[in-house]
């Protein structure tokens, strides 16, 4: 909207929006500058990722004198890929997430999500790299290299020290950890909108200060059945009772207990700001409590729902204290394995393994981000009209 069309009375001073406009500019750059940096340092040799100079951590002349770097022609290429990558997303994968509705299609656009993303990383780190080989060799001036740039401590990260393994993990916790919370947060919070007893309310105060507790007492509540756990459950499953301590089941429970207080209470503001008529309507077609639920409600609250699942993928996904404290080694999620380079033994080139870990798990966040900024938006703006 131009100034011309805002009412006079409405118009802010100028040097009001200057100094707004500075001060965001100011806190993007704060807030990006971190990520701009790890995301350098991860494709230098430690020399240059830990060198006094930014200039050097920039652009790298001893992984340049390694033999590792771009040219000109990399450099345009590489650019021109990934910013065509990005438009590709834009043009297809989010208007497919805006028209998810059911959960088999949403099961269907993570699967063309996946495949997607492991196409780009295949052009990106092996088409690519196998047309740029020749155009440099006869590119001349164009195809010296001129920055710095190894994938050696990514290649190191995740084949060498399978830190794969490690991501399968985190996926499983997580799918799980959103799977329970979403599942129960929407039946419990769609009962408690449309409910009018205050006890249900107070109960769920209660449930809120049991999430404002410190993590650890929770495991510490749950440790001594983990550990047990063989010996409880042989009466039901015989002698293949599980011991759940050390394995991704436990962290679901522990991180499902913090988390589903939270959950419901969000998801029960959603589902008070959708009008109670829409369920009058479709149980005066026919449907039931659930169908009406299932059919009429549902497909309405898919922002909210997104918005929700967001908040339990962080949790899970960027957990420390619970992972660590009940996964054993080989099912450790990423970001336990991530601390697992910082000890007294810790080499420089460990720890620019740790920098290329720690960025490998930031792009899916804003994958997740990117795609998804309209869910997220549209549930936050509705959850807040009513609640």
């Amino acid at each position: 909207m131009s100034d011309a069309a805002i009412p006079r009375a409405m118009r802010q001073p100028f040097g009001l929006k200057l100094a707004s406009n500075l001060f965001l500019i100011f806190w993007l750059l704060l807030a990006a500058f971190p990520l701009f940096w790890v995301l350098a340092m991860s494709f230098k040799s430690p020399v240059d990722a830990f060198s006094s100079s930014a200039a050097e951590v920039i652009f790298g002349p001893e992984t340049l004198a390694k033999g590792d770097g771009l040219s000109l022609i990399d450099i345009a290429l590489g650019v021109a890929f990934i910013w065509l990558s990005i438009k590709a997303a834009v043009k297809w994968l989010m208007p497919m997430a805006a028209g998810v509705g059911t959960l088999q299609r949403v099961f269907s656009w993570l699967v063309i999500c996946a495949g997607f993303a492991v196409m780009v990383i295949v052009g990106l780190f092996v088409v690519l790299p196998w047309i740029l080989a020749p155009l440099n060799a006869v590119a001349g001036p164009l195809g010296t290299p001129i920055l710095g740039l190894t994938t050696e401590h990514y290649y190191a990260v995740w084949v060498e020290n399978a830190f794969w393994q490690n991501f399968n993990n985190s996926l499983l916790v997580t799918a799980g950890v959103v799977t329970v919370s979403l599942t129960v947060g929407t039946l419990a919070g769609y009962g408690l909108a449309r409910s009018g007893s205050n006890l249900a309310f107070w109960i769920l105060i209660v449930a809120l200060v049991f999430r404002a507790l410190p993590h650890s007492v929770l495991v510490a509540g749950y440790l001594p059945f983990f550990i047990n756990s063989a010996e409880w459950l042989r009466p039901i499953l015989g002698e293949n009772a599980p011991t759940l301590y050390g394995q991704p089941l436990a962290v679901i429970a522990v991180l499902v207990s913090i988390n589903q207080p939270f959950t419901i209470w969000m998801l029960r503001s959603f589902f008070q700001s959708i009008p109670e008529e829409l369920d009058e309507s479709a149980r005066v077609d026919g449907c039931t409590h659930f169908q009406a639920f299932r059919w009429v409600i549902m497909p309405v609250m898919w922002p909210g729902v997104i918005t929700t699942g967001l908040f339990s993928f962080l949790l899970a996904y960027n957990d420390f204290l619970v992972t660590s404290l009940l996964l054993d080694a080989s099912n450790q999620t990423m970001v336990p394995a991530i601390a697992g380079y910082f000890n007294r033994e810790t080499t420089t080139t460990d720890q620019v393994e740790a920098v290329a870990a720690a960025v490998s798990i930031t792009a899916p966040l804003f994958l997740l981000v990117m795609v998804f900024q309209r869910q997220i938006v549209s549930g936050l703006t509705a959850g807040a009209v009513k609640g």
